[in-house]
């Protein structure tokens, strides 16, 4: 069953009366009338911050109990939800299977258009239950026309095997609000090119993502202040970054940062908690481990 509501009425598939001459542009011009139009991004991403927080708490619970983030889209939605679902492990340290990125038509569709498969509701269910979905996880179905079948049918599945559901959606009302328990809105309104939702919708989009698995990962403690202390330092690049948490965090200089971390075999956490209470790293990772990962509780910060 479709969403009752026409594509060609939504917000999103409108005319833009501020960008009807682009084709005349020079290439500044261009820009700068384009960009302007990214200016409404925020503003619209802003008005749907009390659902965002409310999505992160959610997100975090579910997370702290085993659950998994399932990010499930197409085309340009689906990409993003790849593409954030991608950063976490090597941001916060967490495993590829915590956050995991569904796109409709699977792997190909990363790259290149797979015609139709956004129109396949089944397989948006059937994506998610070739993972075992269950009542532990979350599924975000992301889509700006708030209407895409693969979507609804995530959602659908997702309500089915009793995880949460969230709908991003970038129009109001939207088909797919029926389908979530939580719907998240940044109305972007009509695109700078009628139609081409991977400009202001995708941008919100990708705002939107960023601040819901960073704040889930702030509220898992897998930060220290705003330090990423529990990325993973497996290049040349990312041992040094992590050097420099550690210092930043301790105070302590380059060299016996780096001593810390390579005993603690370059986690940060445990580095930090070691110089900063004097422990070995077997004591610091045992103290960690009894205040569940948070790197405050281990050193008794209070408030």
């Amino acid at each position: 069953m479709k969403s009752s509501l026409a594509l060609g009425a939504l917000q999103t598939e409108q005319r833009n009366p501020r960008t009807m001459e682009i084709d005349r542009l020079t290439g500044e011009d261009l820009a700068r009338t384009l960009h302007a139009e990214n200016e409404v991004v925020a503003g619209a991403v802003s008005e749907a911050l009390p659902q965002i927080g409310e999505a992160i708490e959610r997100i975090a619970d579910r997370l702290r109990a085993g659950g998994r983030l399932f990010y499930i889209g197409a085309g340009t939605s689906g990409r993003l939800g790849v593409l954030d679902a991608s950063e976490c492990p090597p941001t916060f340290g967490v495993s590829e299977e915590m956050v995991q990125g569904v796109i409709a038509g699977g792997e190909a569709a990363i790259r290149r258009s797979i015609e139709g498969a956004e129109d396949d509701r089944e397989a948006g269910g059937a994506d998610l239950r070739s993972r075992d979905l269950s009542g532990k996880d979350v599924v975000v179905a992301i889509a700006a026309s708030g209407r895409t079948p693969y979507a609804i049918g995530a959602l659908e599945e997702a309500k089915r095997a009793g995880a949460y559901a969230i709908a991003v959606v970038n129009t109001r009302p939207a088909g797919m609000e029926a389908f979530a328990d939580l719907t998240i809105a940044a109305v972007t309104g009509p695109e700078p090119l009628t139609g081409s939702t991977r400009l202001k919708a995708g941008t919100a989009q990708k705002m939107i993502l960023n601040l819901l698995s960073t704040g889930a990962m702030v509220r898992l403690g897998k930060t220290y202040s705003n330090l990423m202390v529990d990325v993973q330092a497996r290049n040349e690049k990312l041992r040094d970054r992590a050097a420099r948490i550690v210092m930043m965090a301790t105070g302590a200089e380059r060299e016996a940062a780096q001593a810390a971390l390579e005993q603690s075999r370059w986690h940060a956490k445990t580095a930090i908690v070691m110089l900063l209470l004097n422990l070995s790293s077997e004591e610091a990772a045992d103290r960690l481990s009894q205040a569940g990962g948070f790197v405050r509780t281990a050193l008794g910060e209070t408030g």
